[in-house]
């Protein structure tokens, strides 16, 4: 393995998991001819992963070729390095980290497609069987993703070595940025209040009173639960250490003997009934049913109520907007940024192109340094929300330069720093791992 595949192949490979074209594998006409082409200690690549990856690229308007198929099986190969050193060096991801990025990842391919039906009649699957596919490919991107964040997360710049980055772009290739605005979100979600609280406390008693009498776990599970990782698996969890789920659910099934059936146990995710499997030392085995409160229309009105006072004090100048979102936006995306969007870089100065439409044609009727009212929307998860836009600031179509575009420019010069310390990294990795690559893909050399 010579070469490090370029940062915009990474790029694509660190985020294609989350991208509709991908999401489920639709590849029956390659079933039958499918095999293993590479393979890093216990980790697999198939030729169909290698052909949908490519095609998925291809589908992004980018320019395909022999080598640029080498590129993404080495970007592949370089995922499975990570995977195995991640096992190596005990760097996990929770399976309900993945539940809650599965269940956002399944509302979100459920809004765009318009129902549940239409979803599972787009993919010829049912929709157990779309999250069972997404679950362990969700989780293991999610675990690349986080080791490739322990190598690079020391990594700082320097403003001479971003000077010295931008010297070194011949002044014909540098890129031409189209108009960007700052455009900044305060969110509030309605949350379920207590009477709704209640009734799935109320519900989850009643489940848990059917189980008391015999009812299967399972067939109770797989009506009821909103959890859609385990559900449609009869609520069973694999083993967890100590850590690694809510600490609520931790530390009540921790304390309960094998076979007891818990009252129902409140964590950020909603309400369960856990059922205690078998314990190991520091690590235990259960199954559980999940239900989410959902807020009311009272509830939902009060949430716009509380944004439209947020959004007097801002008007006011009694806070600042940046001020107001960080302490009060429930969008955890954006709350760190003061509330204002970024791209993928982190820019919080981005392109029109770029925006939400709906942000777009919003602020394509406001003046600069004004506040909408509150505005109804529907987030990626399916759940509705509001939120107030604060329109900060507009530039014009430029060459990119270091005054306007400094921050731009420093992430650029970070990437390819972290790309060479990664490229340190996997050069070394290959020490601890075993790495065969098939001798159809002997010309792309990655067995040096």
């Amino acid at each position: 393995m010579k070469r490090l595949p370029s940062s915009k192949i990474l790029k694509f490979l660190a985020t294609s998991i989350f991208c509709l074209v991908i999401t489920v594998s639709n590849a029956q006409d390659t079933v039958n001819v499918d095999r293993i082409i590479a393979k890093v200690d216990d980790y697999i690549i198939l030729k169909s992963d290698l052909e949908k990856a490519y095609l998925d690229f291809l589908s992004r308007g980018e320019f395909g070729s022999a080598d640029m198929k080498c590129q993404i099986l080495e970007s592949l190969v370089i995922n499975k390095m990570l995977m195995a050193k991640a096992e190596i060096d005990s760097v996990v991801v929770s399976d309900l980290e993945v539940t809650s990025s599965l269940q956002s990842r399944m509302n979100y391919m459920i809004s765009q497609l318009g129902s549940e039906e239409e979803l599972e009649k787009y993919y010829k699957k049912s929709l157990a069987q779309i999250e069972d596919e997404l679950f362990e490919e969700m989780k293991e991107q999610m675990i690349a993703q986080r080791m490739q964040g322990t190598i690079t997360s020391d990594i700082k710049i320097t403003p001479s070595e971003v000077r010295e980055f931008f010297s070194s772009i011949p002044r014909d290739s540098l890129p031409y940025f189209s108009t960007e605005v700052s455009v900044g979100q305060l969110v509030i979600k309605p949350e379920a209040g207590k009477e709704q609280q209640d009734k799935v406390f109320k519900q989850l008693i009643e489940i848990r009173g059917q189980l008391l009498r015999g009812e299967p776990f399972a067939n109770l599970a797989r009506q009821y639960s909103e959890d859609p990782g385990s559900a449609s698996q009869g609520g069973n969890l694999p083993f967890y250490r100590r850590g690694e789920l809510a600490p609520e659910f931790e530390a009540e099934a921790m304390t309960m003997a094998k076979g007891e059936v818990s009252m129902p146990i409140k964590t950020q995710f909603g309400y369960h009934l856990i059922e205690l499997q078998e314990k190991r030392g520091n690590t235990f085995k259960s199954r559980h049913i999940l239900i989410t409160p959902k807020p009311s229309k009272e509830d939902t009105d009060k949430a716009e109520r509380k944004l439209d006072s947020l959004r007097t004090l801002i008007v006011l100048d009694s806070i600042t907007f940046r001020n107001g979102a960080k302490a009060f936006s429930d969008d955890q995306l954006t709350s760190s940024d003061g509330g204002f969007f970024s791209d993928q870089d982190g820019n919080t100065r981005v392109s029109v192109e770029n925006l939400d439409p709906n942000v777009f044609f919003t602020i394509d009727t406001m003046k600069i340094g004004t506040v909408t009212m509150p505005l109804q929307y529907t987030e990626a998860d399916g759940n509705t929300a509001f939120r107030i836009l604060y329109y900060e600031s507009k530039i014009a179509p430029h060459q990119a330069n270091l005054k306007d575009d400094y921050q731009k420019i420093a992430q650029a010069a970070t990437s390819e720093k972290e790309n060479r310390i990664l490229n340190d990294w996997f050069l070394d990795a290959r020490k601890d791992v075993y790495i065969q690559v098939d001798e159809e893909y002997d010309y792309c050399d990655l067995n040096n």
